[in-house]
């Protein structure tokens, strides 16, 4: 359904999650990456996990729901928390490319068919809260799991903010990972969005297809950890090997 315009002024800004609560996030993901908590495995009782973690049940609760945001984690009200399992969708949990891929067993692959420093336009500018003409990292690759390509990636990011990727090796790597090594910037969360449209004649030759072909295109605006937006991307899927998952719940 059409919604009027909101401005930027009217969308209230998260805070940012205090040091602990991280800390706490970082140390439960990092037992789930591991397998101590594999998918589909209930957590133990807030109290004995909060003991294991090192904090407080307020902080525990607060890291918890960071993970439930992610993707990471599944909660029921009855029954507690469980590790979420992963499935072919992409937007429920922020991961990369790369990430989804690992979690079907998959070897993700990423050619880059351009990395080019321009100004930025009007548009972006704004949405990256940067100045106006200010130089953005251009970078367009072509997404694949093994080898067979299923998208056209393209990510804007401010030079300001990550300067090691104007000269960065790209190819067959995770964006976000690399922010996070080479320019210490965590990507947090994501406002997305998808819609369907024909393919592009340029795009539908990178990816094997028809002119007017259907594609599906999500969008987002990626954040760190201070709420700064640090990418804005595009990429059109094939409409064959993309699938759109959400968990939808009528307001009270």
């Amino acid at each position: 359904m059409p919604t009027q315009p909101v401005s930027r002024d009217e969308v209230p800004r998260r805070s940012a999650p205090s040091k602990t609560v991280l800390a706490a996030h970082n140390t439960i993901l990092e037992l789930i990456q591991r397998g101590v908590f594999p998918p589909g495995a209930k957590l133990p009782g807030e109290r004995d996990l909060a003991e294991t973690v090192g904090v407080s049940r307020g902080v525990l609760r607060k890291a918890l729901a960071l993970l439930e945001e992610s993707g990471y984690l599944d909660s029921s009200a009855w029954r507690g928390w469980f590790v979420h399992t992963d499935h072919v969708s992409e937007p429920k949990a922020l991961r990369s490319f790369t990430e989804l891929a690992r979690a079907k067993g998959l070897r993700a692959t990423a050619r880059v068919v351009g990395q080019v420093l321009r100004p930025s336009t009007m548009l972006e500018a704004e949405a990256l809260a940067i100045s106006p003409a200010a130089p953005v990292i251009h970078l367009t690759r072509i997404r694949g799991f093994d080898s067979t390509p299923i998208g056209v990636d393209v990510s804007i990011i401010p030079q300001s903010r990550a300067p090691e990727l104007v000269e960065a090796n790209l190819n067959d790597t995770s964006l976000y990972h690399t922010l996070e090594h080479l320019s210490h910037v965590r990507v947090v969360r994501s406002d997305y969005a998808v819609h369907a449209e024909a393919v592009s004649p340029e795009v539908a030759q990178q990816l094997d297809l028809r002119e007017g072909d259907p594609v599906l295109v999500g969008e987002e605006t990626a954040f760190d950890l201070a709420d700064r937006p640090i990418i804005l991307g595009r990429v059109t899927y094939r409409g064959d090997a993309y699938r759109f998952e959400a968990s939808l719940f009528r307001e009270a």
